[in-house]
């Protein structure tokens, strides 16, 4: 996938509090995807809850939308549920699912679901049966990785991908130090997962994770990276770069791919 294009979005406190899907192109040598560059941490936030309103908006049928874990996410999770958008988000039609999760209770304070239910799901009207999170109790890793993939299948309709049919209208995703994303972790065997949607990684991190695999992650409408700081510039630029071998720059996606990067992390 080759792509030139630099988007510059307006500041989150401009008057420009939407996004324009007819800004400017900018010359840069971006290879892999798209960038959209916002000032500051608040201004990704406020663009990336704008883009996943533009987009849950784009068809009046059911949306499935992935979330990822981490600090940069929650600020446009907690910016979603805002008096600014909530309002104007379709959240009975929305059905929310997980990139991936540590193999932790829900009530954990590193569980992703419970981060995101605090910072978005409790804070709107969100009907219960629209939340699908990853089971972590009283169950097995292996076992719970069969049993989410059983409901992505369910929700899809079908055992067998296609690029017709996406399995999510939006699936976001971080960017780790190392260029990780969900917990597709450099060297473990699930890189060269498949077949499977759904997959447990019992090493690489203290904890088992349960994590989609590049299929799942690759039949997404769209990828949005979100992505944030100085400390993630120089794996932001190699995965831009398109010659970088790390797990975030190993994506096929069937859709749009976008990065959504403030000024420290792109260095400009």
């Amino acid at each position: 996938m080759s792509n030139r294009t630099v988007i510059r979005l307006a500041p989150a406190n401009s008057a420009a509090q939407h996004v324009d899907r007819r800004l400017p192109r900018v010359d840069t040598a971006v290879t892999y995807g798209k960038l959209a560059v916002v000032d500051d941490p608040d201004g990704l936030a406020h663009a990336a809850a704008d883009r996943l309103c533009a987009w849950a908006l784009e068809t009046s049928g059911p949306v499935r939308i992935a979330l990822s874990g981490g600090s940069t996410p929650r600020r446009t999770y907690h910016e979603l549920a805002s008096p600014r958008l909530v309002g104007r988000f379709p959240w009975q039609r929305v059905h929310w699912f997980w990139g991936d999760e540590r193999f932790v209770s829900p009530d954990d304070p590193e569980s992703n679901y419970r981060m995101a239910r605090e910072a978005m799901l409790a804070r709107a009207p969100v009907p219960r049966k629209n939340i699908h999170p990853i089971p972590t109790v009283d169950i097995s890793p292996i076992d719970a990785a069969a049993r989410y993939e059983a409901e992505l299948r369910r929700v899809y309709g079908g055992a067998r991908l296609t690029r017709l049919q996406p399995l999510f209208d939006v699936c976001l995703l971080g960017l780790g130090d190392d260029g990780h994303i969900a917990s597709l972790l450099p060297g473990e065997p699930v890189l060269n997962e498949h077949t499977h949607w759904v997959a447990a990684v019992a090493h690489g991190r203290p904890e088992a994770r349960i994590t989609l695999t590049y299929p799942a992650i690759n039949a997404s409408k769209h990828i949005a990276f979100l992505v944030s700081g100085a400390t993630k510039r120089c794996i932001l630029h190699e995965v831009l770069s398109g010659r970088s071998t790390v797990p975030a720059a190993r994506l096929q996606p069937g859709g749009e791919l976008l990065f959504i990067a403030d000024r420290d992390a792109v260095g400009a």
